[in-house]
């Protein structure tokens, strides 16, 4: 395995550790104020995505390749931060609100993750980002659909992210490292 190869797979794997460790805390703590759109709640819908821009950062920075990746993670840095503005506009509308602007982020995020899986499959372990990229898409619909009934509610947000930082922690143990397993 190229040297390049490997270094990008193993700040790859610190970032998606990272990310299912953001992933699983954040969740619990969505879980646990999910009741009503509070302060401790609020904070969390707007963090999310900030989170994921800057995630999306450092990966372009430790990606040190341009094409497919590279662009898609532009991509998704800008559809987050578009999303983490949106979702602080939202959250003064109320839940509904709110469901529609995170569906329509997993929606297109999903995909755009979907589609870097693919670009970086020789890296290993993209099948999990691959799936769950496909996931977010049709969650993503599911949460605008939600939006439209009465009982609409915050905590299948935080499954969803779970199950996502579950995905991030299964491409991270599966990635090839320095000595091409993976």
């Amino acid at each position: 395995m190229e040297a390049r190869t490997v270094t990008a797979s193993l700040a790859l794997r610190k970032l998606y550790f990272a990310r299912f460790a953001f992933a699983a805390v954040w969740a619990a703590l969505l879980f646990a104020t999910a009741s009503a759109l509070r302060p401790p709640s609020v904070a969390l819908l707007v963090i999310y995505p900030l989170f994921d821009v800057t995630a999306a950062i450092v990966d372009v920075r430790t990606a040190r390749t341009k094409g497919g990746a590279v662009t898609g993670l532009y991509t998704n840095i800008v559809i987050s931060s578009l999303a983490g503005i949106g979702l602080a506009v939202a959250v003064t509308s109320g839940i509904p609100a709110v469901l529609r602007v995170w569906g329509l982020w997993a929606i297109t995020a999903g995909l755009v993750q979907l589609a870097v899986g693919a670009v970086r499959r020789r890296l290993g372990g993209q099948w999990p980002m691959i799936a769950s990229g496909a996931i977010s898409a049709v969650a993503g619909t599911s949460f605008v659909v939600q939006a439209g009934k009465e009982n609409a509610s915050l905590g299948g947000l935080a499954g969803y992210a779970f199950l996502g930082g579950v995905f991030f922690l299964i491409s991270a143990l599966r990635l090839k490292g320095a000595d091409g397993e993976g």
